[in-house]
């Protein structure tokens, strides 16, 4: 199956925003967010509202004692034809830093708008199953 070049770049931005989270790296994932993003958490339900609110969540995780590293997974993403988004959707799972344990999983939806020619997350929304 041919990807786009654009389903790559996605693709390519979920894989560098997977290792910042196990390198606690704030910085990088600063430039993965869109300005407004929203993201609404897997258990609770909680809307996390704009980059600079989800880059503080991202800081209290990362200095968390009981640290859990995300990572998430596409399945798919479909780049729209008629304007500059792509829906992503795929599998997560929270593994537990220290010991590597498995604390949660699920699945996710996240949206991508293309804002001066880099791809970056306007909304996520994630589901715990598991």
């Amino acid at each position: 199956m041919h990807q786009s070049a654009a389903e790559i770049a996605i693709r390519t931005r979920r894989a560098a925003f997977n290792r910042a989270i196990a390198d606690g790296d704030v910085a990088a994932i600063s430039p993965l967010l869109g300005r407004d993003v929203v993201m609404v958490t897997g258990s609770d339900s909680a809307i996390v509202s704009g980059r600079n609110a989800q880059l503080k969540a991202w800081r209290r995780e990362f200095a968390s004692p009981a640290r859990v590293v995300y990572t998430r997974t596409p399945v798919s993403v479909a780049v729209s034809r008629v304007e500059p988004v792509a829906l992503e959707q795929g599998h997560w799972k929270g593994l537990e830093a220290s010991s590597g344990r498995a604390m949660a999983a699920g699945d996710y939806s996240a949206k991508w708008r293309e804002v001066l020619g880099e791809w970056v997350i306007v909304a996520e929304i994630y589901a715990t199953l598991g």
